[in-house]
């Protein structure tokens, strides 16, 4: 593959994850200031009854999507490093704000425990991989801080990845909601976290 097509294709794949990255966060944005309320939608009548964790889970999340293009970048991170930085620690907020939200939706989950367990290590993980992560940049590991931080960003690309299953699933492939959605909870990060880990193990990934 000559360096040109590789270049392209990068730029194709980038472009398409920055792209369905600031979509979910405009509709969790959008979400926020419209709160549209409908009795015969399972999801909208728990949101309407619960507390907090609804707009921080969203705001939070939504933020971190925002974020998740300029943290990903490595033009930005090697040619702006402020820029980044302060990129990252607004990410760092969002995810505190989004996970503290998802771990208290997630006990109240559609689908019951089956999904709402999903969610809920989804959460605990969340929090706890972005703060190693910065945990490391602060302590100047860099490189295991690079590490830790593709994992956060395959965590809230959960959130992307969620979506796109929900739509096949139910979609073209007519599978009862339910079921879709149960398996969305595990498969939305576990899937992204499995890619990433292959993509940074093996170097070799890197180019397909």
């Amino acid at each position: 593959m000559t360096t040109l097509v590789r270049r392209g294709l990068h730029g194709l794949r980038y472009t398409l994850f920055t792209v369905s990255s600031l979509l979910v966060a405009a509709y969790a944005f959008a979400f926020l200031r419209m709160r549209p309320f409908n009795p015969d939608d399972p999801f909208m009548a728990k949101f309407a009854v619960s507390g907090i964790d609804v707009p921080m889970h969203f705001f939070g999340a939504g933020l971190a999507l925002l974020l998740v293009p300029l943290q990903a970048s490595g033009w930005i991170r090697r040619r702006l490093p402020a820029l980044h930085r302060t990129g990252g620690w607004l990410y760092a907020g969002g995810v505190l704000i989004g996970g503290l939200g998802g771990f208290s939706l997630a006990f109240d989950a559609h689908g019951g425990w089956a999904s709402g367990a999903g969610f809920l290590l989804l959460s605990v993980l969340w929090l706890a991989v972005t703060a190693n992560g910065i945990r490391l940049a602060v302590a100047g590991d860099f490189v295991r801080h690079r590490r830790w931080m593709s994992h956060s960003l395959a965590l809230t690309f959960a959130a992307v990845t969620l979506r796109v299953i929900l739509f096949v699933g139910t979609g073209p492939l007519a599978l009862p909601f339910d079921a879709v959605y149960i398996f969305s909870a595990w498969t939305s990060w576990s899937l992204n976290m499995a890619l990433c880990e292959l993509r940074l193990r093996w170097p070799q990934w890197r180019g397909q």
